[in-house]
């Protein structure tokens, strides 16, 4: 299989070639191609990966670079796309136009989520077409934030050819189930209910032997305070929501205390990383066989500043989810998945078992059929099933709607040149609610990014 990662020069990419290396997914891929628009940034991940020595004695893939798209399309079987438009500085702006206003400034999740998404869509549509014409069979498997909302725009070009993926939603899952103390075999999701869009979901049955063991957890504090997502909320708000969020819901649930906690940081955390990594990317070019370790020490620093803003403190991550591994596993099981072999957990079950981002088809109710949510998925190589959930709460599912029509509104604007739908999903957003600030948010926004106002088209 012959795999290309746009984005090449992403942070992503070692891990990614780790798993391919050695374990269940060596041998999957015999080429793989990093495409990005930076050479700079091709050189030093490039580096990084002839400085990992794999385990075992196994050989990963041929490795190449490109800066030319089609070139690294020509023949390729699947697509992992993780592109960042305006890189660490343009997160900066999404971060501090919202924080000027008041308003929370995080970088998927309220106003910056939907600045991120107004300049992601484009170059993701441009992605989809030319895969269209080059290699029309290919998967392609979107990392590109916001998930939900770019996979939503991909859809219509791709078809069931393009799945949105995130690591929590299947992080708080497993999290939650070692706390319970129950084992979720890879690739299965038996007695897991879990309803959402990308970072607004809620993990609300687990079952092991027939027994929910949901509840249990939900009541016992010292359980919950062992793992991130259990610590986030107050045990009795969890015990009388009667499930367990996703950790981006901590913005909503307690929005007053993420915007403090943000504002009163020395630096907001695209900040942190713009400045960790403006050197970096030279260093690690330059440091032949110590280039794993350096990019792995910044690596490890960046997930430990990851969501700082709700730990309290000075509580610290988790080692395991300070190890890596989350989006690589969830992406290469797909992959897996759609080559048509098995893990061992699922193995004569018809597929594999991931939560992800696909469009509905009645798996949620209350839910339009061709919106994009983000729910457990039956993985093969005929693409991915949303399986049936429960009907969500009144609250989950109004807020669900609602965020639901804002991500439509803001495709629309990106899609079709409409800054008038742009106006209105900012306005319509929870975390903004105000055509005021809607107005001086898209403003800012123009403002910190030229090209932005160059997607308008009549102005409608």
């Amino acid at each position: 299989m012959r795999l290309m990662i746009a984005g090449g020069g992403g942070f992503r990419v070692p891990l990614v070639f780790r798993a391919l290396t050695s374990g269940p997914f060596a041998g999957l891929v015999h080429e793989l191609v990093l495409y990005d628009v930076d050479p700079l940034r091709l050189d030093a991940i490039k580096a990084v990966l002839a400085s990992m020595a794999p385990s075992g004695g196994e050989r990963g893939p041929a490795v190449s670079t490109t800066t030319s798209l089609p070139d690294g399309l020509d023949g390729t079987d699947m697509v992992f796309a993780a592109i960042r438009p305006g890189g660490t500085a343009g997160r900066t702006a999404d971060e501090r136009v919202a924080l000027g206003l008041g308003l929370l400034g995080q970088e998927t999740t309220g106003a910056g989520g939907l600045s991120y998404a107004l300049r992601s869509v484009p170059g993701m549509l441009a992605l989809a077409r030319e895969m269209k014409q080059r290699c029309p069979e290919a998967w392609l498997v979107n990392f590109t934030n916001p998930a939900g909302i770019v996979t939503e725009a991909l859809v219509p070009v791709l078809g069931k050819r393009v799945i949105g993926i995130c690591d929590s939603a299947g992080g708080l899952v497993h999290r939650a189930a070692r706390a319970a103390g129950a084992a979720l075999p890879e690739g299965r999701l038996d007695g897991v209910g879990y309803y959402g869009l990308n970072h607004l979901g809620w993990l609300y049955r687990l079952e092991s032997g027939g027994k929910d063991l949901l509840p249990g957890l939900l009541a016992d504090a010292q359980a919950l305070s062992g793992f991130e997502e259990g610590r986030l909320f107050p045990q009795p708000f969890l015990q009388a929501l009667g499930c367990l969020p996703n950790e981006y819901l901590y913005y909503y649930y307690d929005t007053e205390r993420a915007v403090g906690a943000i504002r009163a940081m020395r630096q907001t955390r695209g900040e942190s990383i713009h400045d960790q990594q403006s050197g970096l990317y030279p260093a690690l070019a330059a440091a032949g066989p110590r280039a794993y370790d350096l990019w792995d020490a910044a690596r490890r620093s960046r997930e430990e500043g990851y969501l700082a803003e709700a730990r309290a403190g000075g509580e610290q991550r988790d080692e395991e989810d300070l190890a890596g591994g989350g989006y690589e596993r969830v992406a290469l099981g797909v992959m897996r998945a759609l080559a048509g072999a098995t893990a061992a957990g699922d193995a004569g079950s018809g597929g594999t078992e991931l939560i992800l981002n696909t469009p509905n088809a009645g798996a949620v109710p209350g839910l339009p059929a061709d919106a994009v949510v983000e729910v457990p998925c039956v993985v093969t190589p005929d693409g991915a099933v949303p399986l049936p959930q429960e009907r969500p709460g009144d609250a989950q599912l109004a807020l669900m709607q609602r965020v639901k029509e804002v991500e439509r509104l803001t495709v629309s604007a990106a899609v079709n040149g409409r800054r008038g739908d742009a106006l209105r999903a900012f306005a319509l957003h929870p975390l903004i609610g105000s055509e005021e600030l809607a107005g001086n948010l898209l403003a800012g926004y123009e403002a910190a990014f030229p090209a932005l106002g160059l997607l308008w088209r009549g102005g409608a």
